[in-house]
């Protein structure tokens, strides 16, 4: 019984935490910093861009309760 408590508060903890949207600069942030751990390293733009101007552009985030999204473009 305590097994399935604590697994259903583990559960909704982990959903709220993931459905709390963050600000289109701090998102863009944290995707930059990822991307320049790896083998990018400044070789790329990310754009914050209207989310029916994203056109054919790579998304890698939405942000503003997905009113925006971050676009990606290889330099």
């Amino acid at each position: 019984m305590k097994k399935t408590i604590f697994a259903a508060l583990f559960i909704v903890a982990c959903a709220n935490s993931f459905a709390t949207p963050k600000p289109c600069e701090e998102l863009k942030t944290e995707i930059a910093t990822k991307l320049d751990a790896g083998k990018a390293k400044g070789a790329y733009t990310l754009d914050i861009v209207e989310t029916g101007k994203a056109g054919s552009a790579k998304v890698v985030g939405k942000c503003d309760k997905g009113a925006k999204k971050i676009t990606y473009a290889k330099k």
